[in-house]
């Protein structure tokens, strides 16, 4: 494995080990930008199973955590939006699968909080609806808010960037930046995915997003961006 400050694993075996069965898993991304193409497939090739899954989305039909839902090795999804993948729908009709919608606003900053060590907080956030069924309420300023909790740190936070330098800076460029810095404050071992690795001293300081420190792992990957959905005009 790394070696001192030398994050960089030379492959996607190093990059998961200590993976098993029933872990907590956070991966980033929104819809299919940002998310860590490499780092995903080789939890599906590892064959692992029982994993509670938090991201924003499942991905699509056979490809990105789509991946994971046709082998089955998802238990429970936590995440905002499942409206682009068939088969997810169908496993969490089947009851196959649990699914805990959260909406996201409230996945963002959960998230956010268990990278900042801050246990709960208070949100307006479905407030008065089904979603505050079983939280404690409070009242600021006449204004009814709920309390959500922060989640345990994932086993693993996967996520993907721009660039790295070798002590796990990252960049992230532009809308794939989306939950990727949060989630990469939030895992016992965090594991970026990165399309560049730079010398330390490469990287503006003022540009990075995520400081080293809170990343363990960096693997070069490759990406295929695929387009979630493309649509042309017609003659």
């Amino acid at each position: 494995m790394t070696k001192g400050l030398n994050k960089v694993v030379e492959s996607y075996d190093q990059a998961l080990e200590g993976l098993k069965d029933d872990m907590l898993l956070m991966v980033g991304g929104f819809g299919l930008c940002g998310i860590p193409e490499g780092l995903i497939q080789k939890v599906a090739d590892s064959g692992v199973k029982g994993l509670t899954c938090i991201s924003n989305n499942a991905g699509v039909d056979g490809f990105g955590l789509g991946k994971l839902l046709e082998k089955r090795q998802i238990k429970t999804m936590i995440g905002s939006y499942v409206g682009e993948n068939k088969l997810f729908e169908r496993l969490f009709l089947s009851g196959e699968m649990e699914v805990i919608l959260t909406p996201q606003g409230t996945l963002a900053e959960k998230i956010r909080a268990t990278g900042a060590g801050i246990p709960a907080f208070f949100t307006a956030t479905g407030a008065g609806t089904k979603v505050a069924e079983g939280k404690e309420t409070k009242t600021y300023n006449g204004k009814e808010y709920i309390l959500e909790e922060a989640y345990p740190k994932a086993d693993f936070a996967l996520v993907r960037a721009w660039k790295a330098d070798r002590y796990g800076n990252l960049i992230f460029r532009k809308t794939a930046a989306n939950f990727n810095p949060m989630i990469a404050t939030a895992g016992k071992i965090t594991v970026a995915e990165v399309e560049e690795i730079v010398e330390p001293g490469e990287l503006d300081p003022n540009y990075i997003h995520t400081p080293g420190i809170f990343v363990h792992r960096v693997i070069q990957g490759k990406f295929e961006k695929r387009i979630e959905q493309r649509t042309v005009k017609g003659n």
